[in-house]
Parts: structure tokens; C-alpha cells; sequence
């Protein structure tokens, strides 16, 4: 098993002269390649403008949440943040463009902060989560908060879409993280190595 705790699996596309047919998701394959959540909704957004930014995500004990990432129409740079109490890339990132042509899906795990920002209009995302929606429990980080400096695209030429909830999210400096270490710290997502293919 990859020790990045941060993973991309790759959809393969099946051709002929029909069309194409992919096989999205497969417990029995994400079990043998390490993966132990078990995933109990399936969440779909639509996002009409480029430059909308959603996140930056998290839920809070016991209502934390995995997430298997893919974009199934447009493009999406998706990010992740480490906020694991102690950990050595605590406020750290990393990124991935997820595309309907690239086929890749970014599995985030509890202790991470998720967002994405659109790169073309009329994007849609599917995302699978592995606890139900808890107002209660629901928080998030700032998109552009200067100690975690996120270089988000698209925003030299343009002023970004954001809901009034994710303007209004709190720094990292203001995080008591709940979310401990577990040993293994992020890693860049180096596709030749972290890929895998379903």
C-alpha cells in the first residue's frame, strides 16, 4: 500500500464502436488496495461559472468525512490540506487537475480539509463520502488564507464565485484540530507512483 495517505486512482474507459463504458467504483478493488472506508452517499455538484471555489471542507468527529473525488464534466483543480494535529505537513497542500477526459479520481481521508476550484463552466463533480451531512459538524478553512498560500489558477483574470458560508470560513491559525497524526505525513501526488488503475 502507497503510504501518501492522499491517492489518485485512475477510471479506465472501455471503447468500440458504441461508444465507451468505465467502471466508476469497486469495493473489492479498494480493498485489496488498502482502502478500508466504507462510503454511504454520493454527493453531485454542478457549478455554473469558472472560478467557483468550493472549500476549503471538513466535518467535524464523529461525523468526519473520506472523500473519493472525480469530475465528470469540465475541469476541476482540486486541493487538499493536512490538518492532522502534529503533523509534520500540518497546513501543507497539494493539487490536482480532475478532468471528464483525464478519468483520475483524489481520494482525501479524514483529517484533511477538501476544496476545488472550476476551470470551466458547467463543471460537475461526483464525489462519494463516508459519513452523512451534519450542520452541527460542518466546517471548513478560508480558500485564501496566506499561511496555507494556496496558488489557485484562474484568478489573476478573474474575481472568484464563492458562497457567502465559504467567504466567511475561519484561518487555520484558529483551528483546535481534532484530527491526530497517524505516522504517515503528505506527499506530493507523483502520478507514475501514487497511480492507481481501477
Amino acid at each position: 500500500m502507497d503510504s501518501n495517505p492522499v491517492r489518485v486512482i485512475k477510471t479506465r474507459k472501455f471503447e468500440d464502436s458504441r461508444g465507451w463504458f468505465s467502471e466508476t467504483h469497486n469495493d473489492k478493488f479498494l480493498k485489496k488496495n488498502g482502502f478500508q472506508d466504507f462510503f454511504v452517499q454520493d454527493n453531485h455538484s454542478c457549478s455554473f461559472h469558472s472560478g467557483t471555489i468550493r472549500g476549503l471542507h471538513f466535518q467535524y468527529p464523529p461525523y468526519a468525512q473520506a472523500k473519493l473525488v472525480r469530475c465528470v464534466f469540465g475541469r476541476i483543480f482540486d486541493v487538499v490540506v493536512d490538518i492532522r494535529k502534529n503533523s509534520p505537513t500540518y497546513g501543507h497542500w497539494v493539487s490536482l487537475e480532475l478532468s471528464a477526459s483525464n478519468g483520475f479520481q483524489l481520494y482525501v481521508p479524514v483529517g484533511f480539509a477538501h476544496g476545488f476550484i472550476t476551470l470551466e463552466m458547467n463543471t460537475e463533480v461526483i464525489y462519494k463520502v463516508t459519513n452523512f451531512y451534519s450542520v452541527e459538524h460542518d466546517s471548513g478553512i478560508v480558500w485564501n488564507d496566506r499561511s496555507i498560500n494556496i496558488t489557485w489558477p484562474l484568478l489573476e483574470q478573474i474575481s472568484p464565485y464563492l458562497s457567502e458560508k465559504d467567504k466567511n470560513l475561519p484561518c487555520l491559525n484558529q483551528l483546535d484540530s481534532p484530527f491526530e497524526y497517524d505516522g504517515f505525513p503528505l506527499r506530493s501526488l507523483e502520478l507514475d507512483r501514487n497511480l492507481l488503475c481501477v
